[in-house]
C-alpha cells in the first residue's frame, strides 16, 4: 500500500485526519516539518506527499516552517513525487495578493484592495479608500492584522505607534470594509475539485478571527473562549460560531470548482461574504482547510473521510473496467 506523508507543522489541527485516515485504512505518516535537515542528495521515499503548511505558522512559533516547506517540496517535485497542493499552492497559501488575482483572473468578484509594500506606504495606499475600510497582512491566517478604521487619521495614529502590527512578510493590504446582508461568512469546502458542503460562521461573534479548527477557540492561557478583533457579541463557551449552511445550492459553487481546477488546487475552502447592496464578493483561500467538529457531527458526509478517500484513490488508482 502506497503510503500518504502528511506534511504539517501544527499538531493540535491533525487528529481528525489521523482520525478519518484509520477509518478508510489509509496508511499514512505525519511529516512535521518545523525545523530539520534536508538532504538534496537523497532520494525522496515513495508515497503521495499531501501539504497543509498554514500561513498562520510563524503566530506558533514555526517562522521556518514556510521556507522549509518550500525546500522539501521543490525536492519532492524534482524526483517526480507526486504532491498534493504542492510547491505553487504553498504560494498561493502564504499571499492574499496571490490568492486575489488568481480570484480576478477567474473572473470572481473580490473586494478592492490595495498592497502596501513597508510601513511607511500604508497611509499613502489607503488615501483615496472611503471610510471605514480595513486593514490584513497579505500572509495571513487566523485574521492577523485585520482591524477597522473609521477614518485615515486613525489609521496614520495607528501605523505611527508602537500597536502596529508588522506583517510578516512586510506587506499591509488595505481593503474596503463590507457591510454584510447577515453577520455571516460562508466557507465552501472542496476536495478533489468537487464541492463536500459549506459552513456559515458567526461574525457578531468570531469577528475577523475565524479560523474553524477546535484548537483556535479557546485562549490557551485563561482557558476562556477568544473575543476576537472586530467580534461585536462575547462568545459563550458553549456556544458554537461554526455551522452547516443546510441545502446551499448556488451558482458559485461550480466558479469555485473551476477555479480550484484551474489552480491544480485540491483541497481548499474559499470564503465569500454576501453584501448589504447584493454582491458575493470572495476574499480568502484557505489551501490547508480545517473542518469543525461541529459543522461535521450535522453534514451529510466527513470532509475528512473524503479527503482520505481521495488521497487513497491517487495513491491507489482504480484499475480500467474491461468491456
Amino acid at each position: 500500500m502506497t503510503t500518504i506523508y502528511a506534511l504539517h507543522e501544527n499538531p493540535e489541527w491533525f487528529p481528525p485526519f489521523a482520525h478519518a485516515f484509520e477509518q478508510e485504512g489509509v496508511e499514512f505518516e505525519e511529516w512535521l516539518l518545523t525545523d530539520g535537515v534536508l538532504d538534496l542528495d537523497a532520494t525522496p521515499p515513495e508515497g503521495i506527499f499531501w501539504s497543509r503548511i498554514s500561513a498562520s505558522s510563524h503566530t506558533r512559533d514555526h517562522g521556518l516552517s514556510k521556507d522549509y516547506a518550500r525546500a522539501v517540496l521543490a525536492w519532492l517535485e524534482a524526483h517526480g513525487r507526486r504532491t498534493v497542493n504542492g510547491r505553487r499552492i504553498l504560494e498561493l497559501e502564504m499571499s492574499k495578493v496571490d490568492q486575489l488575482t488568481a480570484l480576478r483572473a477567474a473572473g470572481i468578484e473580490t473586494p478592492r484592495t490595495v498592497a502596501a509594500i513597508g510601513r511607511d506606504r500604508v497611509v499613502e495606499a489607503a488615501r483615496n479608500f472611503p471610510t471605514p475600510f480595513i486593514t490584513k497582512h497579505n500572509q495571513g491566517g487566523k485574521g492577523l492584522g485585520v482591524r477597522k478604521f473609521e477614518s485615515h487619521e486613525e489609521l496614520a495614529e495607528y501605523v505611527s505607534s508602537d500597536e502596529f502590527e508588522e506583517p510578516q512578510d512586510g506587506i499591509t493590504l488595505i481593503q474596503e470594509y463590507i457591510q454584510a446582508a447577515e453577520p455571516i461568512i460562508t466557507r465552501v469546502e472542496i476536495v478533489g475539485g468537487e464541492f463536500v458542503y459549506a459552513i456559515q460562521a458567526d461574525t457578531a461573534r468570531g469577528g475577523f478571527q475565524l479560523c474553524p479548527a477546535d484548537a483556535c477557540a479557546i485562549d490557551p492561557e485563561t482557558g476562556k473562549p477568544i473575543m476576537p478583533p472586530g467580534a461585536t457579541i462575547q462568545p459563550e463557551a458553549d456556544q458554537q460560531l461554526f455551522s452547516l449552511r443546510q441545502n446551499f445550492n448556488h451558482p458559485i459553487i461550480a466558479k469555485y470548482e473551476e477555479f480550484a481546477r484551474r489552480n491544480n488546487l485540491e483541497v481548499c475552502g474559499i470564503e465569500f461574504i454576501e453584501t448589504a447592496d447584493g454582491r458575493i464578493l470572495t476574499y480568502d483561500v484557505n489551501t490547508n482547510t480545517n473542518y469543525n467538529a461541529a459543522v461535521e457531527a450535522e453534514a451529510p458526509r466527513s470532509a475528512p473521510r473524503v479527503l482520505a478517500r481521495y488521497l487513497a484513490g491517487i495513491a491507489a488508482p482504480a484499475e480500467p473496467t474491461l468491456l
